[in-house]
């Protein structure tokens, strides 16, 4: 299949999925071409919601929607659904309602639309959040499945969007699970201890394929997880690799403090696990460039994976 946005795997799973079901209605604010529900828009005028530049009004359209019996799907850019995580908590996350949130556009992946329009501290904000479950998928098999999922599902959902273009880690014969992290690369020659585990989510995975295969080539041998479940998170996973490898990096296109980064460090500390860690995500804002050449200046490139992976502790 032909790499794409998974806003835009998402937007033909929901015109799919969403047709089947009358209780499915979709909410946007002004942003629906580019939130890839403007299909969904013309096929079923009628449960299309434009609710124009108000993020916060949406949010409440929604909640009622919900304890009416209907499923809202609400989608805008990452960073203004942060924006409004006052509102999501009360609605959303407090009263366990029935909404699927939808944040596409995430990271400094979005490239030159600038630092004001990139989700850097959405998974953080939705994260904190009790009762809400926070989902990131690598490519189009899995935001189809976890669209599907996320339909089905009784409670709030946070569904986490790229912009750029995404190339297939996954075979045909793949099954997401919730809350289960999964090994996308292994290298072909291993020794008792890996020396080093590649924890990624989103933009960043295919890079850190890239920069595992780099690395097994200068016979170093890494893993690399795909953490699609951010909330419920995967702490075996973590206990698996701090046990049988020497470090974990972890790669996320987003603020290290509260996302994947975190997740995992704060995994190893409550397992007790005696493992090394090293965090690759945003410290700062991004700004307007490509996607390859933000990904390069600020540490999420394949190359700056594989650096991090051979220095020394």
């Amino acid at each position: 299949m032909a790499a794409k946005g998974t806003r835009e795997s998402f937007g033909e799973a929901l015109l799919e999925l969403g047709g089947r079901d009358e209780r499915v209605v979709v909410l946007d604010a002004d942003l629906s071409k580019s939130t890839m529900t403007a299909a969904f828009a013309k096929q079923h005028p009628k449960r299309h919601l434009e609710m124009g530049i108000a993020e916060q009004n949406m949010v409440g359209v929604a909640a009622g929607l919900a304890l009416s019996g209907k499923v809202p799907v609400l989608t805008s850019f990452a960073c203004f659904l942060a924006g409004r995580v006052e509102p999501i908590r009360v609605a959303a996350a407090y009263n366990r309602t029935n909404m699927k949130i939808v944040g596409t556009h995430a990271g400094i992946g979005i490239g030159e639309d600038g630092t004001s329009q990139m989700g850097l501290e959405d998974v953080a904000a939705l994260r904190a959040l009790p009762h809400m479950t926070v989902l990131q998928p690598a490519d189009e098999a899995e935001t189809k499945q976890m669209v599907a999922w996320m339909l089905a599902h009784d409670g709030p959902v946070y569904l986490r969007l790229t912009r750029q273009k995404m190339p297939d880690v996954h075979p045909a014969s793949y099954k997401w699970k919730l809350g289960k992290s999964e090994v996308i690369f292994e290298p072909a020659k291993k020794a008792a201890k890996l020396q080093a585990a590649i924890f990624a989510s989103g933009g960043p995975v295919p890079c850190a394929m890239e920069a595992a295969k780099t690395l097994e080539s200068k016979g170093f041998a890494a893993r690399v997880v795909n953490a699609g479940s951010l909330a419920p998170f995967d702490a075996d996973m973590v206990e698996r690799c701090a046990k049988d490898c020497q470090r974990l990096v972890t790669v996320e296109d987003h603020n290290v403090n509260g996302g994947l980064g975190s997740a995992v460090c704060e995994a190893a500390a409550e397992r007790g696990l005696a493992v090394s860690v090293v965090r690759l995500g945003l410290r700062t804002f991004g700004e307007s460039a490509t996607p390859e050449q933000l990904y390069e200046k600020y540490g999420l490139s394949s190359s700056a994976i594989v650096a991090a992976c051979l220095k020394n502790p």
